[in-house]
C-alpha cells in the first residue's frame, strides 16, 4: 500500500486484521464519525501527520458507524480517537481533538527514524 495516499483509505472489520494488526509498520487508526465536528476538525490534522510521517507509517480510518464491532473491540468511548499499534497491539491512543505536533510528540517514540 502507498503510504503517502493511505490517509484517505477507511477500514473495516474485513481488512483490519490484514491492513492493521499484521502490518508491517506502525499504524494510526482514526476512529470517527462524518457527523461529528471534532472528526472533520482531526481528520485535517491526520492528513498532516500522515504527510510528516509518510514512509514510517499507515494512516488509516474506521467509520464507528459504519463499524460498530471495531469500536466495541478496541473500547472506542469518544470519538474522535486515535490509536496507533505496532506489532498489532496498542501503543498510544489520543482521545479527543489534538495538534499535529502533539500527535506527533506522542507517536515519535514509537516510530521508526525518518
Amino acid at each position: 500500500m502507498n503510504t503517502e495516499q493511505s490517509e484517505h483509505i477507511e477500514i473495516g472489520e474485513t481488512n483490519f486484521e490484514s491492513e492493521v494488526l499484521k502490518s508491517k509498520q506502525p499504524v494510526i487508526v482514526a476512529f470517527s464519525a462524518p457527523w461529528s465536528q471534532p472528526c472533520r476538525i482531526i481528520r485535517s490534522v491526520v492528513d498532516e501527520v500522515a504527510t510528516a510521517c509518510a514512509g514510517r507509517v499507515k494512516v488509516l480510518r474506521v467509520n464507528v458507524d459504519d463499524h460498530p464491532d471495531l469500536g466495541l473491540w478496541y473500547d472506542i468511548q469518544s470519538i474522535p480517537t486515535l490509536l496507533c499499534f505496532i506489532s498489532g497491539k496498542v501503543c498510544v491512543r489520543i482521545v479527543g481533538t489534538a495538534s499535529k505536533e502533539a500527535i506527533l510528540s506522542k507517536l515519535e517514540p514509537f516510530l521508526p527514524s525518518a
